[in-house]
């Protein structure tokens, strides 16, 4: 549907420029410092010469233009911004129960440093979580209402980023993708792939052998463990058949406490949060959705 980065790529204005020129939708999470007009700048051209001499023409921001506002100021004090009324979105459902932004946005145009020196139309938004505070800045070439395209697919594109970044996480804390000492880039890329088939594996297995997908069942059945469990049949291959059936129930044991202690948290967990949510009168369950939602 589009593609999406973090805010090392979305202050990168020519990486951006390379997708607008191959027509590729993204949505990218930039810093709070970077600049976009409200109103597209007039540009004109610029009639010089070059170092040989030659007829040259290039585009210049008239001289009567306002400079670029950072996107920062622009949610604190943009009239655009306050005059509109927030939308709340539920973005997933995480163990620790469902997470709720609201967001606001407008058009806007972002400086380039190619020879157009201002962009096609964008969006610029800013999402906030209601709990926390926290708050992104995400900029989009995509305009809702436009192409088909709603507010609500380009949020799906910009809070995409969380099964990729779990992805990494588990690569690290289970699979060893941080354990390396490598002297070649050929090392460092057959590393890379082991880990990648390594949890290829286990997520295949998870999904093969988990009786269940609710964390609250206590029967959902993780990457995690998965890799300990093949661990425990790796280490005990050339143990006696009763030292390994003792490894093995023991392994069992101490995965199903786990699983009972992860389903207590997380029931614990979701209910203090829609305790929260509700303090806020906010019902998860009746605001829109990134994903399916049966109010809708």
């Amino acid at each position: 549907m589009g593609w999406t980065a973090d805010e090392f790529y979305g202050q990168n204005s020519q990486f951006l420029n390379a997708l607008d020129d191959r027509d590729q939708a993204f949505t990218v999470e930039i810093p709070g410092d970077v600049r976009v007009w409200t109103r597209k700048p007039k540009v004109r051209k610029n009639h010089g010469k070059d170092e040989l001499g030659r007829p040259k023409k290039s585009l210049r921001l008239k001289a009567s233009q306002k400079p670029p506002s950072a996107v920062r100021k622009l949610a604190r004090h943009s009239p655009a911004f306050h005059e509109q009324a927030p939308q709340r979105y539920r973005i997933r459902e995480s163990h620790k129960g469902v997470e709720v932004w609201q967001t606001r946005w407008i058009n806007c145009w972002r400086q380039t440093h190619d020879g157009c020196i201002v962009s096609n139309q964008c969006t610029l938004i800013v999402a906030r979580n209601v709990l926390t505070d926290e708050v992104k800045y995400f900029l989009s070439n995509r305009v809702p209402g436009r192409d088909g395209w709603t507010l609500r697919m380009i949020l799906r594109i910009a809070f995409g980023r969380w099964p990729i970044e779990d992805c990494f996480r588990e690569a690290k804390e289970e699979l060893g993708l941080d354990h390396f000492e490598c002297r070649s880039w050929h090392g460092i890329h057959r590393h890379l792939f082991m880990v990648i088939l390594s949890q290829l594996f286990c997520a295949i297995t998870r999904q093969e052998l988990s009786p269940c997908e609710d964390v609250e069942s206590g029967e959902l059945l993780t990457t995690e463990q998965v890799r300990r469990a093949v661990s425990v049949v790796v280490a005990s291959i050339t143990l006696p058949p009763r030292a390994r059936h003792h490894a093995f129930e023991a392994e069992s044991n101490r995965q199903a406490w786990y699983a009972r202690r992860n389903a207590s948290a997380a029931k614990s967990h979701r209910k203090k949060r829609r305790a929260e949510l509700a303090r806020l009168e906010i019902n998860p369950d009746k605001i829109k959705s990134l994903h399916h939602n049966k109010t809708q």
